[in-house]
């Protein structure tokens, strides 16, 4: 993929206001702990997540997503008139029928002729949703589009440890699949691209690749099982370690082929924004790719895992931060269950 007429122009995100530190949860799993014998820390030792933001309970996704592309819009100044998509790309929806993106638009007031649907793919459906408003913008189908995402964890922690706290049968070995729901957090982000011709900033999306590995489909796998867990809360399983070795390796190829399409190098590189799951698979997607780790902006430690919205997320708050400068190469590097692989490359 190579774009020549695409802008990034702005990047926001969401915060929850409620922080919960990975202490109070091992504090409410205190009786597995001591039955299974786990030392108090674990879960931020794994995972180096200190803390994680909740919203509201019961708190919609495409409540906070209005919020979130109003701010977006407002903030970079742009004509509504414009927009001519939207996509919403998280996880969480507010239902399985109309689109959430359809509420969205209403709440936001953009235009009849916007073309509105949702996009699911794990955690890359943000990134995803990058590429089709590139491409629309590209064929000159658009002239600009946005697409936003709020991923609200909640419900996925709290029925997760509801369930250990009530499992007889669990062991050391088996508790390991549900300590990934435990490291999700929530959160939203929402990304304008537009066409250069409108771009007051300048900021060119180049272009990127995606590579995919389907046979390890089922190493993380969520949903609602109502009937066997009593409610109508998600839940998730994950093989983490099987899940950090293969998305690691899909990942190897995917970035030469990235490098490859935008003839850049691993040192034309000036900052990285990764998927942010936890730190051993920080560690290791990095070295592995042989990028420098000061090249990164983590959020993981305070932010948890937030799904499709992880990355993006650690991008406009890197924004925010000024850790970006002018003609910075920045690669995105998505990695979601599936498994997906989807980088692209911007010129800031």
């Amino acid at each position: 993929m190579r774009y020549e007429h695409v802008c990034v122009e702005a990047v926001s995100c969401t915060l929850p206001p409620h922080i919960v530190t990975s202490d109070e949860i091992e504090a409410q799993l205190e009786p597995v702990y001591e039955r299974l014998g786990l030392p108090a820390g674990r879960l931020e030792l794994m995972t180096g997540i200190q803390e994680r933001r909740f919203f509201d309970r019961g708190t919609l996704p495409g409540t906070i997503s209005a919020q979130t592309v109003n701010q977006l819009i407002d903030q970079a100044g742009f004509d509504r008139k414009y927009v001519g998509a939207l996509f919403h790309g998280s996880v969480c929806r507010d239902q399985l029928e109309p689109a959430t993106a359809s509420g969205v638009h209403h709440a936001v007031g953009l235009s009849q002729n916007a073309l509105v649907l949702d996009i699911s793919n794990a955690c890359l459906g943000l990134l995803n949703g990058m590429v089709f408003l590139a491409n629309m913008i590209e064929m000159g189908q658009i002239r600009a589009g946005v697409v936003v995402g709020t991923e609200v964890g909640r419900d996925l922690v709290e029925g997760t440890i509801e369930d250990l706290l009530h499992d007889d049968t669990l062991t050391r070995k088996s508790i390991k699949n549900d300590f990934a729901s435990l490291t999700i957090g929530s959160g939203s982000a929402a990304i304008l691209l537009c066409d250069r011709r409108l771009s007051r900033t300048g900021h060119r999306l180049l272009g990127g690749s995606f590579q995919t590995d389907t046979s390890s489909h089922e190493l993380c796998a969520g949903g609602v099982e109502a009937q066997k867990h009593g409610d109508h809360r998600p839940r998730m399983q994950t093989d983490s370690e099987s899940l950090l070795v293969a998305g690691v390796n899909l990942a190897i190829p995917t970035w030469e082929q990235t490098k490859h399409t935008l003839s850049w190098q691993n040192e034309d590189v000036n900052r990285v924004f990764t998927h942010q799951v936890g730190k051993a698979h920080r560690k290791l997607l990095l070295e592995k790719l042989g990028l420098d780790p000061s090249l990164d902006y983590p959020t993981v430690e305070t932010l948890g895992n937030t799904g499709a919205a992880a990355l993006p997320m650690a991008w406009a708050l890197g924004i925010q931060n000024q850790a970006l400068n002018e003609e910075d190469r920045v690669a995105l590097l998505g990695i979601g269950s599936g498994l997906n692989s989807l980088m692209l490359g911007v010129q800031w």
